[in-house]
């Protein structure tokens, strides 16, 4: 792979991540007239933007390492953001093929992210 197509590569990458928090943002707006699902909105949010944001970040990073270690934040992220998405698939029935959809895409992210981890660490 030359570094022109890796930079393009995570360049689609952090767009697709910029998509799915604007996703998850507008999902959130659905369930804001159900009080009891305000925490968890709050928590959703936080973690699913929180991807993107960790991915930028490393960008960053003052060594491999620390790189290396914003990734693996992020995946700590998404992994979180599938929780609460399981949580709102089974209280909210009339969302759940919306949050079928958004698992699905968290759990691609989180795929792309270890697998990435893996490559850096040199497990791969």
């Amino acid at each position: 792979m030359t570094i022109q197509n890796a930079k393009f590569k995570k360049e689609e990458f952090i767009k697709r991540l910029i998509q799915f928090s604007i996703q998850i943002l507008r999902f959130a707006e659905k369930m804001r007239k159900e009080r009891i699902l305000w925490s968890i909105i709050d928590q959703l949010i936080r973690s699913a933007t929180s991807i993107g944001a960790n991915v930028v970040e490393a960008k960053s990073s003052s060594s491999k390492k620390d790189y290396i270690h914003y990734f693996e934040i992020a995946l700590k992220s998404a992994n979180e953001t599938k929780y609460w998405l399981i949580i709102v698939k089974e209280v909210m029935p009339s969302l759940k093929e919306e949050s079928s959809r958004l698992l699905k895409e968290v759990a691609e992210l989180a795929n792309i992210l270890a697998s990435g981890i893996l490559t850096m660490k040199g497990k791969r």
